[in-house]
């Protein structure tokens, strides 16, 4: 088992399918059913920013998860210090291979290259009825610092 840094949207928008289909199903309001078509040109244009990192977790040269992250500055105001993050926008494994410490694996990793560009910060968010994320990211010792909150009219 391995993980290497891609630039190939059509792996990426394979692997999304698992945590594409899981917001879905939680949101359904809010997400779109999955379109492989859809996700593949997304990537396409998305896996050209350099401030995206996309990582794939490979078991024998079998893409099985991956993650996405961006390297993000946040410039000094008024209000705050300048500070930089390692932003995890989304980690998915394959729903087959779950619960096999995969999902730590490639933690391990975004770890790494935050340490690599001198980040002492990871940050992220998962919405709140996703349990499974919750747990995982409760288990890598991350904490809350803010609440998102929202009221339908």
């Amino acid at each position: 088992m391995y993980v290497c840094q891609t630039r190939d949207h059509e792996v990426i928008a394979k692997l999304n399918r698992n945590v594409h289909n899981l917001h879905a199903k939680l949101y359904p309001k809010y997400f779109k059913e999955y379109d492989y078509s859809a996700m593949k040109e997304t990537f396409k244009n998305l896996v050209e920013n350099n401030s995206f990192v996309f990582l794939v977790l490979k078991e024998l040269e079998e893409p099985i998860g991956y993650a996405w992250i961006e390297i993000k500055t946040y410039p000094e105001s008024a209000f705050k210090n300048e500070y930089k993050s390692v932003y995890v926008h989304q980690l998915s494994i394959d729903e087959n291979q779950t619960q096999k410490g995969y999902g730590k694996k490639l933690m391990n990793e975004v770890y790494e290259i935050a340490k690599k560009n001198d980040i002492d910060l990871i940050e992220l968010d998962y919405w709140f009825e996703n349990i499974a994320a919750k747990e995982f990211y409760k288990k890598q010792n991350f904490k809350k610092c803010r609440e998102f909150a929202y009221r339908q009219l």
